[in-house]
């Protein structure tokens, strides 16, 4: 599970770092929507805003925590954000969710969630992101006593 979830991490990180690149350097030719199509509005809207910029270096930003073992759920944070709009812009503005990318997207940001869970409960505790050792927790109170993200086995 470990091996599997580390080759899905890099394969989703290194997709975003791409993309998220190729909107500065334009090295993909990507199919506009069609010209006075709602989607097309939508896209011009974001992209004159400036605000297209920053979802593309947050793209880059995630891909790279997703890339790094010790801070992987904080990309996930990131990356999760973004897939939900990837798929509600393709769900409301192209009738479903058809493409091959945007589902494989899903299924991994959906894969690594599971996969992680332990340790985002990690991340709104301490920051972190990984869970203490065995019995511990890296959440302690000042009384001593564990909080959120204690890994006792039930």
């Amino acid at each position: 599970m470990k091996t599997l979830s580390s080759v899905i991490a890099t394969l989703l990180g290194l997709m975003f770092v791409v993309f998220g690149l190729n909107f500065f350097l334009q090295f993909i030719a990507i199919p506009s929507p069609a010209e006075g199509s709602p989607a097309a509005a939508f896209l011009g809207a974001m992209i004159g805003s400036g605000y297209f910029k920053l979802v593309k270096v947050l793209e880059i930003l995630g891909g790279i925590l997703l890339l790094l073992p010790r801070i992987r759920n904080w990309g996930l944070v990131i990356i999760g954000a973004i897939v939900v709009n990837i798929a509600s812009f393709h769900l409301f503005f192209f009738g479903g969710i058809k493409d091959p990318i945007v589902i494989f997207a899903i299924a991994a940001v959906l894969f690594l969630a599971y996969v992680g869970r332990r340790g985002f409960c990690c991340l709104a505790c301490c920051g972190s992101g990984c869970c203490a050792k065995d019995g511990e927790s890296c959440c302690s109170t000042s009384s001593g006593s564990s909080s959120c993200c204690s890994s006792d086995k039930k």
